[in-house]
């Protein structure tokens, strides 16, 4: 029975894989995010045990994941880590509220580098998958009844986020305005007359409800109405079509 010989590699092997290269965590972020991360204690009676892997490597994985949206087994497959093992770190961290923490920080720096903008915010919602997201899914209207989130994403003036609250996709956006608002991850400063919040919304918030929300919470409501928005919507297609009609070919 003949047995297959293997092709030796000739090619100089890469230092670097070029494909997560580029997703390293850069010795900036590290900075901040180190401190953020969860004492490690070694259960093991003796001490002992495999080595762990560094947080750092693990956070390159971690971060390659939420960047590029592959699955945790791909990681097997790089340079970085096994997927298993920086699944189970990412978990720890969630339950550590090292990412909660680590967004309070980057608000706060921006704040501190150039000033968030209180006097206009705005609010949103968009529907995700999330098959395995547990409790806190629902299924999605748009998308055959399969397991969704509702994201809804509060942002300053320059549009860096400062509020999130995440429920089922079968959820309307505009019953998690008050949660939303809630869960902004810095101080808010209080407005007033000289120096007012205005909160920009479109026409899915159109309901009292939501005013009487924004009010109790102090911003000024500016929500397009569901008649602005069909006028508006209208008077672009009328522009379009006479802008068609002014191109078309005249008849010799």
């Amino acid at each position: 029975m003949k047995t297959q010989s293997e092709t030796k590699r000739t090619r100089t092997r890469s230092p670097n894989n070029k494909t997560t290269t580029g997703f390293r965590v850069s010795d900036a972020l590290w900075a901040i995010l180190q401190p953020l991360l969860p004492v490690y204690v070694n259960t093991h009676r003796f001490g002992g045990g495999r080595p762990r892997v560094p947080d750092r490597q693990c956070a390159d994985a971690i971060f390659y994941v939420l960047r590029t949206g592959c699955q945790w087994k791909a990681l097997d497959h790089t340079d970085l880590c096994p997927g298993s093992t920086a699944h189970d770190r990412y978990q720890v961290w969630v339950q550590a509220d090292v990412f909660l923490r680590l967004w309070q920080a980057g608000v706060a720096q921006f704040d501190e580098l150039t000033g968030l903008d209180w006097a206009w915010l705005s609010m949103d919602g968009a529907m995700t998958k999330a098959p395995l997201g547990g409790e806190d899914t629902g299924p999605n209207p748009t998308d055959r009844a399969k397991s969704g989130v509702k994201r809804s994403l509060l942002t300053e003036g320059h549009g860096v986020p400062i509020g999130l609250a995440v429920d089922g996709a079968n959820r309307h956006a505009m019953k998690l305005t008050r949660e939303t608002i809630e869960r902004i991850v810095v101080t808010r400063p209080e407005p007033s007359a000289e120096q007012p919040q205005g909160m920009c919304l479109d026409k899915g918030y159109d309901y009292q409800e939501v005013r009487d929300v924004l009010a109790e919470f102090g911003f000024t409501a500016h929500i397009c109405s569901r008649g602005e928005e069909i006028k508006a919507l209208a008077r672009r297609r009328a522009r379009a079509r006479d802008a068609g009609s002014l191109n078309a070919p005249i008849a010799g």
